[in-house]
């Protein structure tokens, strides 16, 4: 399998009142392509902070970040918008969604603004609908962002995040503001993308959402200090339950 993100002795700094704080420490990392990795930890522990720095989102201190084999912490501002454009999708916690847009209208924005491909903007409708259809939200892309659930408009950002055929998503807390049937829902169409090749990093601070990731990497103090391999998801409520359980115990023996 190849290695879609690595990263090699990675630090990450911030100066607060003149004074430093380390949040992320010496942190070794590889993801391989069709993985679905969770990462979990304490709050404060750096979860966010890791995810943001191996997608570019944020520059590292130290350290190196390969994605796709392309030294992304030598890339300057312009270049990193643009991989982060056109490679990679992004899901989080709050549903960021431009208010004067319709539903989608915002899915099909990243593709209308990348060059990556020569989608007309017809052609882009039509993949976003197709996205849509596949995510099962196809009779609402012509209603504004607060007419819709959170289920709804989280499933559009899944849609949003696939536009540009992503190498790999980036989650971050994707089921956290919503309830739990919602959150088994945006999961699922999670599990399908990955299923279909899409490598997924995943933060959560929920088990249950973990436990359907094939690894789980734990975090405390900035340091990744454990690792859970659960393999693939069957999709059985059985094998659910076995892995929850054996998640659970393995968290307790972290500290969780």
């Amino acid at each position: 399998m190849n290695t879609v993100l690595q990263a090699k002795s990675l630090c990450k700094t911030y100066i607060v009142n003149k004074r430093q704080n380390n949040v992320l420490k010496n942190i070794d990392l590889g993801i391989e392509e069709g993985e679905m990795v969770a990462v979990m930890g304490p709050s404060g522990s750096g979860k966010s902070t890791l995810l943001y720095c191996v997608s570019g989102m944020d520059r590292v201190t130290a350290g190196e970040v390969f994605f796709d084999s392309k030294d992304i912490s030598k890339l300057n501002d312009k270049q990193l918008a643009r991989l982060r454009l056109d490679d990679m999708g992004f899901i989080f916690q709050q549903m960021y969604m431009m208010k004067n847009l319709s539903v989608l209208d915002n899915i099909i924005l990243p593709s209308v603004k990348s060059k990556k491909n020569d989608l007309s903007r017809s052609q882009s409708v039509e993949k976003g609908r197709a996205l849509m259809r596949k995510l099962g939200i196809e009779d609402i892309g012509d209603n504004d962002i607060n007419e819709v659930s959170g289920g709804q408009l989280q499933r559009a950002c899944i849609c949003r995040s696939m536009i540009n055929s992503p190498k790999m998503i980036f989650a971050d807390e994707p089921t956290g503001s919503l309830n739990r049937s919602s959150s088994d829902e945006v999961m699922n169409e999670l599990l399908k993308l990955n299923r279909d090749g899409t490598t997924v990093m995943c933060v959560t601070h929920d088990p249950k959402v973990a436990a359907k990731c094939s690894r789980i990497l734990y975090l405390v103090d900035g340091s990744i200090v454990g690792e859970k391999l659960l393999g693939h998801y069957d999709d059985s409520e059985s094998s659910l339950r076995d892995r929850e359980r054996e998640l659970n115990n393995w968290l307790l023996e972290q500290g969780w």
